[in-house]
Parts: structure tokens; sequence; C-alpha cells
């Protein structure tokens, strides 16, 4: 018993010597998204998740391949044209996300010189941000709004700025954003001078981009038609009894099997040849 309570009283009293020191605060690091969450931020489609996305390619796969057996009979075409099917919806996502980041291009110059005219108001750099959800874009104002609420709600400008990095989810958006935190940050004067410079850039990349862009859809045009073109021949053909018997062979089989890999990878090659630099989200 004695040493019972003894070994409880040195307990004790080593608790309380040690609620006299203060441990530091741990930071928790943000949660990098993957691939498919960059993309669904990208496209603007906030209410599917990744698990969403893959089991709606996998259902559309499946679809085609039973419509496809029920009309054709024959499983090697129903699953050549299953597996193009079921990357459509990824395809889909992709050409949003590059007409979306399109538009946002067009669009920021415009947002920094809102910015700038409500700094020169007089406003301070929150109420500036808030204030594009009713004067700023059209396209851009729901994400703005969205912004002032998350900063009216918790006060804490750094986490409404992360959150609205999530929504816009571009990466000129976060050089922008982070130019604002450093700026609110450090303080200074020249924030006016700073984002007419930085609106003028933008115009001046968005105008260089665009005229890349139209000449790259040329090759681009090129490389979708070339796939495009055989797969086509071979839904004319699958009209025919005769055709889709002899692709029910093994010998028809491995025809197909060979094609669908031999346009996969000469497709990702044109594009690989023809594609601009990516802009990388590299300030998240």
């Amino acid at each position: 018993m004695a040493a019972l309570l003894g070994a409880t009283t040195g307990a004790g009293l080593f608790l309380v010597w040690w609620s006299f020191w203060e441990s530091p605060p741990r930071e928790r690091r943000r949660r990098t998204p993957g691939r498919v969450s960059d993309l669904l931020a990208a496209a603007g489609v906030e209410k599917v998740s990744p698990g969403g996305l893959a089991g709606s390619c996998i259902a559309l796969c499946l679809f085609v391949v039973l419509v496809f057996v029920a009309a054709t009979r024959s499983w090697p075409m129903a699953v050549c044209f299953g597996l193009f099917s079921g990357w459509f919806p990824v395809t889909v996502l992709r050409w949003r996300a590059k007409k979306r980041a399109a538009l946002l291009r067009q669009l920021w110059p415009d947002v920094v010189d809102h910015l700038r005219s409500a700094i020169r108001a007089g406003l301070p750099l929150p109420e500036a941000l808030i204030q594009l959800g009713s004067k700023g874009p059209e396209e851009l104002r729901p994400i703005f709004r969205d912004f002032g609420a998350d900063y009216r709600a918790g006060g804490k400008f750094d986490a409404a700025l992360n959150r609205l990095k999530d929504r816009l989810a571009d990466p000129v958006a976060d050089r922008i954003i982070e130019a604002l935190r450093l700026t609110r940050e450090v303080g200074g004067s020249d924030l006016g001078k700073l984002l007419g410079t930085l609106a003028e850039f933008l115009r001046e990349s968005a105008r260089t981009r665009s005229e890349l862009e139209a000449r790259q859809s040329w090759t681009i045009n090129a490389a979708r038609l070339a796939v495009a073109a055989p797969w086509i021949v071979m839904l004319l053909l699958a009209t025919r009894p005769e055709a889709v018997q002899a692709y029910n062979t093994p010998a028809g089989a491995a025809v197909l099997l060979g094609g669908l890999v031999i346009s996969l990878v000469c497709y990702s090659f044109m594009l690989r040849i023809g594609a601009l630099p990516r802009d990388e989200r590299v300030l998240r």
C-alpha cells in the first residue's frame, strides 16, 4: 500500500509539473488532392467524387457492352466499343476542364482590375474579394460569394483563401491568391501597382496561349479523326452478319485487340507531340 501511494503521488506531481510546459501547436498539413480530384475541380464538378466517376465509367462500359452483344452477338466488338465508351466520361471532364481554363484566362485580368479599383477606393483586401461576388465577372460571382460566406462565418482570411483556391482549382488563381496573401502579411503600399502589372501580364499570356491553341487544334483534330475513322468503319461492318462472324473467331479478336492497342498508342503519341506545356498547380 505504501508503494502504491508513493507511485500515485509521484505520478500526480509529475503531471502537475508537466502542465506548466506548453506544447507547441501542431500545424495541420493540407491534404493534397489526387489527379482525379484535380480533374473534377478543374472541370467545375463539385458534387461528383472520384469513386462516383469511376462507377460511372464502369457502368457506361458495361451498358455499351451489353447493348452491342444484344445487337451484334459479338463479344470482341462489344468489349472494344465498351472500353471506348468507358473512357468517355473522362474525356468529357477533360474537355470541360480545358474549356473552363480558357474561360478563366480571359476573366482573370478583369478580376484583377476590379480588385485594384476596390483597393484604390479604400476597401480592405477581404472586402475587395467579397465585392467580386456582386460586381465581378458573372461566371465567378458564385465562387466569390462562397468565399464571403466562409470569411464571415469563421473570420479567418487564410482559411477562406485556401477554400477559394480549392474551388477555383486554377494555376493562375493560385498565383493571384498567394500574391494577395503575401501582400497582406508583409504590408506595403505598392499593391495597386502590383495588380496593374499583373493584369497586363495576364492579358498578354492569355492572348499568346489562345494563338498557340488555335494552331494546336489542327494536330488534335487530325489525331482524333485518324483514331475515329477505323472504328466508324468497324461500326458500319457490325451491321453485316458475315463480318460479325469473322470477328468472333480468335484471329478476328486478335485483330481487334491489336487495332485497339495501336489506336490508343498512336493517339497518345500524337497528343504528346502536339501538346502545349501545361500550367501546373504549384502553389496549392
